[in-house]
């Protein structure tokens, strides 16, 4: 009698799971809500805001700060693609020449628009105080923009027009590609 109760209860179990499974089984089979790929109207706005916001933030950073911020709205690998840049035939560890720089980065990134051996965002490496005077889209596709920026530095009279590639990733927006135009 008890070998009967215990089995009627791995067979319950057994019944219940198999449950679980088809109900899963029918719900991964009903068609998906399909969702244009088109962005939200409001998302290039809110990347706009940011990236703008993001500028006036880095600029304003105390200059030990600075690498920790840029790390903090880049991606990882255009991080690791100006840090090369900058740092292109200087005497520091891990810099690489001009060719080895266009080797490595030559399939992800336009290593002629680098700003070799410039700091990011800017060329200059000094400035009084950065902002940002134009910020315009110019091109978006699902969480990308490229926004046409004009940084003006008035203490120095210096002027930088670049285009600045804007994803969303993970609910957050980073800075993943920077073209110097001049």
């Amino acid at each position: 009698m008890k070998n009967l109760i215990i089995v009627s209860l791995f067979l319950m179990a057994a019944c219940k799971e198999e449950k679980k499974k088809e109900a899963v089984i029918r719900q991964e089979s009903l068609p998906k809500e399909i969702v244009p790929a088109e962005n939200k109207p409001n998302e290039s706005e809110e990347a706009k805001e940011w990236l703008e916001k993001s500028i006036k933030n880095y600029f304003k950073e105390d200059l030990r700060s600075l690498d920790k911020e840029m790390q903090k709205i880049t991606t990882k690998e255009y991080y690791e693609y100006k840090t090369d840049a900058m740092n292109v035939d200087m005497d520091v560890d891990g810099s690489l020449t001009l060719k080895e720089f266009q080797d490595k980065w030559k399939g992800k990134f336009d290593t002629d628009k680098a700003g070799i051996n410039s700091g990011f965002l800017i060329s200059g490496q000094d400035w009084i105080n950065i902002e940002v005077r134009n910020c315009d889209l110019k091109s978006s596709s699902e969480n990308s923009y490229v926004f046409h920026a004009v940084l003006a530095d008035d203490g120095f009279k210096a002027k930088y027009s670049r285009q600045i590639k804007v994803i969303k990733s993970k609910d957050r927006f980073l800075i993943a590609d920077v073209i110097e135009e001049e």
